[in-house]
């Protein structure tokens, strides 16, 4: 999972050099790089403070989150990227938001989304297996789950959902290997921005169940983005980690938060990381400073939310009637436990 920084604070305005600049907004082009579910203001001015845009009312919001980030990331010499989007204030940050890292299992929110939008086409409903690979997929992290789904849609109706949701800038992993799929974080906040707005690419339905997944991922592998959350913002979130010789540790975080009034996203992925706690340190010390800053005034981060419950060890019967074994993963990988040593992931 090769994971390059890339924080996306949207570049779909119109391109103003450094520091503090103001343009006219056009409608619904606030939000990165084109990315759908943007609100945008008409005729409202939008200022570029550093890395960041925002509505003229928000200009200090812009500017504060600007210089934490870049202060939260200068002493990291890994290569990372990340993107930041508040729906409700309108304010987008972002760096090297074009530049592309290998998934590993952020790939997997792709994943599920490409597999509801199949059954929306097709008017099924999810069988019983699928049910239970999605579910193991984005909880768990599941890799014999995530190749059994990839290999049941094929290239043909993944590429399809990128081409539907605009995600123009991913590269689907080459002969089944999913964990090699090249990302950004612009289109991963593209994909957030979808899961977590109504639109004509994913029914309510769709966004609902895949949300649902996400915010209950094992406590275990809630760090990343999650950082620094607040009490009682729901934080939808899929990691992703791979050591790879040469290259260093790959470490991917992508999130969107939720409730108390909160609407916002980011996406941060990492390359070259010395180790897997030196990259997810990297990633938490810029989601802390984004955390801290979109959410003044509410309280510090609780607890994590509490596992989900221990699902079954057998897969059970697909809907014609057999048992369906997943094909074997691109890299084998155990589910975590607390305090277990550091596992290799796709």
């Amino acid at each position: 999972m090769k994971i390059k920084t890339t924080l996306a604070c949207s570049a779909a305005l119109a391109l103003v050099t450094a520091g503090s600049a103001v343009t006219a907004a056009s409608a619904g082009t606030n939000g990165p790089s084109g990315g759908p579910g943007g609100s945008g203001s008409p005729g409202v001015p939008i200022v570029r403070e550093g890395i960041c845009t925002a509505p003229v009312t928000y200009k200090a919001l812009a500017a504060r989150l600007s210089r934490d980030i870049r202060a939260a990331l200068a002493p990291a010499y890994d290569t990372y990227g990340l993107t930041v989007y508040d729906r409700p204030r309108d304010v987008t940050c972002a760096l090297n938001e074009g530049a592309h890292f290998h998934s590993a299992s952020v790939v997997k929110a792709t994943i599920l989304a490409a597999l509801l939008l199949w059954h929306q086409e097709t008017g099924r409903p999810l069988t019983s297996t699928e049910n239970y690979l999605a579910t193991i997929m984005i909880t768990l992290s599941d890799n014999n789950a995530a190749t059994a789904l990839w290999d049941e849609l094929g290239y043909g109706r993944l590429q399809h959902f990128l081409d539907v949701a605009g995600m123009t800038e991913t590269r689907l992993g080459l002969y089944g290997y999913w964990g090699d799929t090249d990302i950004t974080a612009h289109d991963e906040l593209t994909l957030l921005r979808l899961l977590t707005k109504p639109n004509a690419v994913l029914s309510d339905y769709s966004r609902n169940y895949e949300l649902g997944l996400m915010a209950n991922v094992v406590s275990w592998e809630r760090w990343g983005v999650s950082a620094g959350a607040p009490r009682g913002v729901t934080v939808h979130i899929k990691n992703g980690w791979l050591p790879e010789s040469p290259g260093g540790w790959h470490i991917n975080s992508i999130g969107a938060f939720t409730g108390h009034g909160r609407d916002y996203m980011m996406a941060v992925l990492t390359d070259n990381n010395p180790s897997e706690q030196y990259g997810i340190d990297t990633i938490q010390g810029a989601a802390e400073v984004v955390n801290r800053d979109l959410n003044a005034g509410l309280a510090p981060a609780g607890l994590p939310l509490p596992a989900v419950a221990v699902v079954p060890s057998k897969l059970p019967a697909d809907s014609a009637g057999g048992p369906r074994t997943p094909a074997a993963p691109w890299r084998p990988q155990a589910p975590r436990t607390p305090g277990a040593p550091p596992m290799p992931e796709a």
